[in-house]
Order: structure tokens, then sequence, then C-alpha cells
């Protein structure tokens, strides 16, 4: 069995210092994927002896990033879209194994306003045209914060969000036009009905400690793969982030 991990540590450095080695110790997985890394290169040397390491970084500093680290080495690496347009912010690292190809996304925020949305629209249609160009080869593993709330079972408070970023009609849409071209939301595949699970939670109003959180983090793969599903996990017993970190376990 291979255990995949996904999770937005919202500052690397700052979740080091709230236990995050600990953490990949413990849930030692076969792959591991971080976004929202918040780093430059050369700002942190991380001892993972038997980890090969993939970073993306941001333009920007202190902003976005991604990372992957894998026990197994891939056949090839490739770092964003291929869109001058979306390669900036460092928010997609691609691994091909020979079985499938293992994507970590961090998928840009509509923001305060919606200011982002059109923009959003435009990643999402770029992102699952990218997905599917690479499904023609092989099936696609996803992972990563997808900065979208599916359905209003995913978040607490859904009436008073209706037209807050991360659960507009738009941006919910476009995860149905994912899932509807032959990609499966794994945890909803083994748990379609749980409420009151969530992986992303704000630092506001002790929103953790009162579970007024959102799902938001997720692994997504190609249908092909649902007979090799053998788990979908989140992990809200583990804090160091404002998200917690997300599984699947493939046979």
């Amino acid at each position: 069995m291979k255990k995949f991990i996904s999770w937005n540590v919202n500052g690397l450095r700052a979740c080091i210092e709230k236990g995050f080695m600990e953490s990949f110790r413990q849930l030692d997985a076969d792959i591991f994927c971080l976004q929202e890394t918040k780093l430059q290169q050369g700002q942190i040397t991380l001892e993972l002896p038997g980890y090969q390491q993939y970073w993306n970084y941001a333009e920007k500093k202190g902003y976005s990033g991604t990372a992957i680290f894998t026990k197994e080495e891939p056949m090839s690496v490739r770092y964003g879209l291929g869109i001058e347009q979306h390669d900036h912010e460092g928010r997609v690292i691609t691994l091909e194994f020979p079985e499938y190809y293992f994507i970590t996304v961090y998928v840009p925020n509509s923001q305060d306003e919606l200011k982002r949305l059109d923009y959003r629209m435009t990643w999402e249609d770029d992102f699952l045209s990218y997905v599917k160009k690479l499904e023609e080869d092989k099936p696609v593993i996803y992972c990563g914060d997808m900065n979208v709330a599916h359905r209003e079972i995913d978040l607490k408070n859904p009436s008073t969000n209706r037209h807050n970023a991360g659960f507009t009609n738009e941006e919910r849409a476009k995860m149905d036009r994912a899932l509807q071209s032959g990609l499966t939301d794994t945890f909803r595949y083994f748990y379609p009905d749980q409420e009151n699970i969530y992986s992303w939670w704000s630092y506001r109003f002790q929103a953790r400690a009162r579970n007024a959180g959102w799902r938001i983090d997720y692994f997504i793969v190609s249908d092909r793969l649902q007979n090799r599903l053998k788990d979908a996990k989140i992990h809200t017993e583990i804090t160091g982030s404002d998200h917690c970190p997300v599984e699947l376990d493939l046979l």
C-alpha cells in the first residue's frame, strides 16, 4: 500500500516551530506534499533521509509555494502548468511515476470581495485541461489546497458563506465540472455523507475549538484508479497550521 499526505502548512518555518517534523515522522508517508510553504530558495534546509525533495517557489517573497517529498524517485518532474500567466507563484509540481502522474497544487484564492475570482476561473480551466492532457498518457492523482468547499456538507456555515471566496457558485461549479469529467473526490468516495469534518479553520473566533471549519484540502484521482483506493483520512488531530493534513491510501 502507498500512503500519500498533503498539508497546507501556512508558512513552513512557522509550522516547524509547531512540531512539523514530529508529524512528518509520525505520518511516514511514501509521498508528502506541502502547500503555502512561503519560502524562497535557500531559506530552509530540511534533513529528510530517504526522501527526494522537489520545491516550487513563488517569485513573490513570503507567498504561496509548494513542495513534494517522495521515497520513490520519479521518472520526470515538471514545475508549473507551462503557462506563463500561471507559473510565477509556485503553485504546481508534477511527478511522473510508472503507473500515474502525481501532482500537488495550491489553487489561487479568490480573495476578499472576490477580486481574483476571474483569474481563478481561468486558472481552473487551464489546470483541468492540464490534468486531462496528462490522463491521455496515464491516470492522475492530484492533491492540495483547492480553496473551495464543494458542497454544503463541506463547511460549517454554508448559508452565511454563499458569496464568500471558497464557496461561490462559480468555484463550486468548477469542482462539479472536474468531478464530472472522470475524476473522484476520494474522501467523499469513502464517506459520502460524513458531516462536521474539515481541513481548515480560521485563526479567528476560536474556529478550530468550535470546529467551525471548511473542507478545502483534497485528494482527487482519475476514476480508473477507484479500484485501487483503500482509504482517505483527514487528520484533524494534527495541529501546526490553520489546515490539517489529509491522506490517501492506495493499493
